[in-house]
């Protein structure tokens, strides 16, 4: 990844926000919260157990005017389809830096004018143990809010809410994310991963 010019992301969003109205409409959708002022965040994608997460939140992210940036391996953006991939907001990771996928976008943020990064903490649909930390430890280093999104299945809302930059207590943090997603439905809640993080046990 090259971080030798200042990376700048196009607004608005990467659909018009009618479209994203359109979607969560056609669906019975609503959309609650407010973006916090500024041009880099963190955004937290959960819970994350259905392929149609992904949907609803490009919706969202629409409505609200965001082009949202997410990670892939370096190889998903070769030819022919790495234009491609680029334009639905992917950011190329170099797996095989001395600098790990953490401190690449610690870089990004500092080299970018603007950047919201999506990430689902979950890293998969299935029910884990653990969030994986490294959306915590962007934030923290970069020192950018953390943005949490929701998808509450129960009541079909979406939106976005608690927002704060890290304090680098990681249990106090997680303690204030964990309060917040408590009464968040999944769309499959039996595949809802556990809202903790290793570093917390430690």
């Amino acid at each position: 990844m090259d971080n030798s010019q200042t990376h700048k992301q196009p607004t608005p969003g990467l659909l018009p926000a009618w479209v994203g109205k359109l979607w969560m409409r056609i669906f019975g959708w609503s959309v609650a919260g407010e973006v916090p002022d500024g041009k880099k965040f963190v955004f937290i994608a959960a819970p994350h157990t259905s392929n149609w997460d992904f949907t609803f939140m490009l919706a969202v992210a629409a409505i609200f005017r965001i082009r949202v940036s997410w990670m892939g391996k370096d190889s998903l953006f070769k030819k022919p389809f790495g234009g491609v991939m680029r334009w639905l907001g992917g950011i190329p990771i170099d797996r095989s830096q001395k600098h790990g996928v953490v401190s690449q976008m610690i870089e990004l943020f500092a080299n970018s004018t603007e950047l919201s990064l999506l990430i689902p903490p979950s890293a998969t649909r299935s029910k884990k143990e653990h969030w994986k930390s490294g959306f915590y430890r962007i934030a923290d280093g970069a020192q950018v809010p953390l943005v949490c999104t929701y998808l509450d299945f129960s009541r079909k809302e979406a939106g976005v809410g608690l927002s704060f930059i890290p304090t680098g207590n990681v249990t106090v943090d997680m303690d204030r994310i964990r309060d917040f997603y408590k009464d968040i439905q999944a769309k499959y809640p039996e595949k809802k991963s556990r809202i903790r993080l290793r570093e917390e046990e430690k």
